[in-house]
């Protein structure tokens, strides 16, 4: 059951909430006490309890309690991150969403900052700058950070083609609701939800507005993160492809958006399948497979920007299909330590740096909750949640 607002909100957060009771207070303590005086009609938060298997549901039963303007939504079935996304968005009131993972946090000032940014420019997507916080405290500038800077009032992606290359997740956006209607986007299952979710934003808006200041506090180093995790759900990754080059094909058909895409999403796999904490060795090879399938299914008319160095020469690779030499060079990288390069100062591909993180996106755990997540853009991009 949830307790609907009495006055339409400017802004709806929505919390997907699974397997989280260490850190799940902290989340909604760090929403709830930077709502500035005299703005709590204009900030809805809305919890949603994705089944969770610990006391997170009883946290947020109590945690509503008493206070105004939050409100819990509790599924009955894990349903997993993308989904339980949806879920708060069926229910959510406000202008614009926001959807903040529950093992995050925001520092304070926050939400002041991004409601005067939403009523100054009207954006239908407002970026925002995060740091990555490390289990030791120590705080990290996100590799794709630098590319959010000078960017003055509103802007279109034609004009700032280089937001395509920020980390690819939902929680650094806040989105207008009407204009996620327009474009048709939902969450979708399994690891990589971000993927054709987050991209479409950006190539769909005629107003993106930045807010070159730290509103997100991303957590690094979780136990079941996505990049941290072994797994066969990793080829979610492909699906999920999939469906943006559908989504574009069908709604933004430009060669050069396309060769983009193309390049971030070669360089993306490229992490995955170079990352020894992804993927079993046993699975390496039909991933590889897979991604020169899919290099051949998208590869662009007029080919595409070949990055440089080792990862052009990693593509040329994969356009080959050549898994013996692929896997000769990974070797050799190893051998020689210079596998895992660290991302340039100044930017680069962050697809092409090994993920720091977690993932492209939050998704669901090996058991179909949240303790994985995707967020390798920066990575991969330099240029989940760990999904």
């Amino acid at each position: 059951m949830v307790n609907e607002p009495t006055h339409a909100p400017l802004l709806s957060i929505v919390v997907p909430v699974y397997g989280v009771e260490a850190y799940l207070y902290q989340c909604l303590e760090s929403i709830r006490a930077d709502i500035p005086v005299g703005e709590s009609e204009a900030v809805e938060l809305i919890a949603v309890n994705d089944a969770s298997p610990d006391g997170c549901g009883a946290m947020l039963r109590s945690y509503a309690t008493g206070r105004d303007g939050v409100r819990v939504v509790h599924l009955e079935e894990n349903v997993g991150l993308g989904l339980a996304r949806n879920a708060g968005l069926d229910v959510a009131t406000g202008r614009y969403v926001w959807f903040v993972d529950s093992d995050d946090w925001l520092p304070p000032g926050t939400i002041a900052a991004v409601l005067d940014r939403l009523r100054e420019h009207q954006p239908d997507v407002l970026m925002l700058d995060h740091l990555r916080v490390h289990e030791d405290g120590r705080r990290e500038v996100d590799a794709s950070s630098h590319l959010l800077r000078g960017v003055p009032g509103v802007a279109r992606l034609a004009d700032q083609p280089q937001l395509l290359r920020v980390q690819h997740t939902a929680w650094n956006k806040v989105v207008r609701r009407a204009f996620l209607d327009e474009l048709e986007l939902r969450f979708f299952p399994g690891w990589y939800e971000d993927i054709p979710f987050s991209h479409p934003l950006l190539i769909g808006a005629e107003k993106i507005s930045v807010l070159d200041r730290v509103c997100y506090l991303y957590r690094q180093g979780r136990q079941g993160a996505i990049t941290s995790t072994r797994s066969g759900r990793h080829f979610d990754a492909f699906g999920q492809y999939e469906r943006l080059m559908d989504w574009v094909a069908r709604r933004h058909p430009d060669e050069g958006l396309r060769a983009e895409l193309f390049q971030l999403m070669i360089s993306h796999y490229l992490v995955v399948v170079g990352n020894d904490d992804r993927l079993h060795p046993h699975l390496r090879r039909a991933f590889f497979h897979r991604v020169a399938e899919h290099y051949r299914r998208y590869l662009p008319p007029g080919g595409y920007p070949m990055p440089a160095g080792v990862t052009g020469l990693k593509h040329r690779l994969v356009g080959r299909g050549d898994w013996l030499a692929y896997s000769a060079l990974r070797q050799a990288h190893r051998v020689t330590g210079r596998w895992r390069r660290p991302v340039p100062a100044g930017g680069g591909d962050p697809s092409t740096a090994d993920d720091p993180s977690r993932t492209v996106g939050s998704a669901s755990g090996p058991d179909g909750g949240h303790t994985a997540r995707t967020s390798d853009r920066s990575d991969a991009l330099a240029g989940g949640r760990r999904s």
